[in-house]
């Protein structure tokens, strides 16, 4: 991979001030931020109170729950190991909690109706041993929707996929974080207890310069909810991951799951949504995916751009005040206009089937002609030949079928139907029949076609 160019000092002072104004104006007692590009870091910045005491992208802030998210990365390794499926119900896994009846995947889309926080003390800041089993996390009513009808944010859902994991799994989820994603993308720097050097939590008083130091409590069976100390060099090392995955944790194809829309959106969020662990939103224009956290304390802010080849993070040591989620989407969005990704160069392609080769060109759905291009990665795309209209780009299935990947047609099978001469007959996708010519009267056509053909009106 090639090291991106540095970025212009102009757009570094533009970053510079976005992350001063935030310190500044939200009385943030110390601000981290970084930006990467294509997996590198390429600029880091800080505003901290402290004279002549500026963390860098190596100093340790607790995240929240961003730790949601790499949670959801060790539910979906196992899904994908064949050892549960995400519409599996919990109680087939993980017995006896008194929510088994919804599905694995309604818990990390956070649609399984369960209420947002546990019964008792603010979890958050107080001792995990009140709340020493899955019964103190969940109460007696545990439900506060009904199941898989809408989104609503929910902790105690998230510590049921912590369980879950370690159920399946028979490690903790602490070991199963270290040994499945720290140690393979190389976060050395993330951590469920702090490790130095790391800030420390403070309460700013609303209405006075004065601060509080706030309590930093082990989360006990809530970690996988929240407990995690990171770095923005490591996260945003870990939004790399997200963008383009790694086999050795999760494949693409996966974290494009992950980053698909899951969850129902609620009137007035049509711009946000939530996918597997991962919250989506359309902003300036872009299609963002990432995670907020906060816990007292401490506020966290992740997001990329797949689009833009861009990942921001900003991670500040107070509990309230600054929007640091709408400060690292500022950091993309300034990254992303100043200095627009540069494509890069047209290659041909080194080799071709021809018989993929023989479909590319115009096909017609009744009249409405479409394109079938081949794509760089040995797929293809099928859009509309101009204009707006349904696109869906399909992989390859290695047997002369496509698998949709996105838009109206993803998970659909496309395949070409040939005549016993070997000749091409039509596309099959999904029931649509898709010829050569408009309704050509030698295929298939669902309804027939008209033996008399195209005509004018009659006179």
């Amino acid at each position: 991979m090639t090291t991106p160019p540095e970025l212009l000092p102009t757009t570094r002072r533009a970053l510079l001030h976005r992350i001063a104004v935030a310190q500044s104006e939200g009385r943030a007692p110390s601000l981290v931020a970084a930006v990467a590009r294509d997996g590198e870091l390429v600029w880091t910045g800080s505003r901290t109170s402290v004279d002549g005491h500026g963390p860098d992208e190596n100093v340790q802030y607790r995240i929240g729950s961003i730790t949601k998210t790499f949670t959801a990365v060790l539910v979906l390794r196992l899904r994908d190991e064949g050892l549960i499926d995400l519409g599996d119900p919990l109680e087939k896994h993980l017995p006896g909690t008194g929510a088994g009846e919804v599905t694995i995947a309604e818990l990390l889309a956070h649609t399984a109706g369960l209420a947002a926080e546990t019964p008792g003390a603010w979890w958050e800041r107080s001792p995990a041993t009140l709340r020493p089993t899955l019964a103190d996390v969940l109460g007696e009513q545990p439900f506060r929707h009904p199941v898989g009808r809408r989104h609503h944010y929910s902790n105690p859902g998230y510590t049921l996929l912590g369980s879950l994991v370690e159920a399946v799994r028979g490690v903790t989820w602490e070991e199963a974080l270290r040994g499945e994603i720290l140690e393979p993308l190389g976060l050395s720097r993330t951590s469920v207890e702090p490790q130095a050097p790391h800030a420390g939590g403070w309460a700013v008083h609303p209405y006075a310069d004065v601060m509080l130091p706030e309590p930093s409590e082990d989360l006990g069976l809530m970690a996988a909810a929240g407990q995690l100390w990171s770095t923005t060099r490591d996260l945003t090392a870990f939004a790399a991951f997200l963008a383009g995955g790694d086999d050795r944790v999760l494949s693409a194809d996966s974290v494009r799951e992950m980053r698909t829309p899951a969850a129902p959106v609620l009137p007035g969020d049509w711009e946000a949504s939530y996918g597997l662990g991962l919250q989506v939103l359309r902003r300036d224009g872009r299609t963002l995916a990432g995670h907020g956290g906060s816990l007292p304390g401490f506020v966290a802010g992740l997001w990329l751009s797949e689009e833009d080849g861009l990942a921001a993070v900003a991670l500040a040591n107070c509990t309230s005040g600054v929007p640091v989620s709408a400060v690292a989407a500022d950091l993309l969005k300034i990254v992303g206009e100043a200095e627009p990704r540069i494509p890069a160069p047209w290659r041909p392609l080194t080799e071709v089937d021809s018989a993929v080769l023989e479909l590319a060109g115009p096909w017609y759905w009744g009249t409405q002609v479409v394109a079938l291009r081949l794509t760089a990665d040995g797929g293809v795309d099928l859009g509309p030949a101009t204009g707006g209209g349904r696109r869906s780009r399909f992989r390859a299935n290695g047997d002369g079928t496509w698998t949709g990947l996105d838009g109206y047609y993803a998970g659909e099978l496309l395949q070409a139907v040939r005549r016993a001469d070997g000749t091409v007959s039509h596309l099959d996708l999904g029931s649509f029949v898709f010829t050569r010519e408009p309704y050509a009267s030698d295929a298939p056509v669902p309804g027939g076609v008209d033996p008399e053909g195209w005509r004018g009106i009659p006179q």
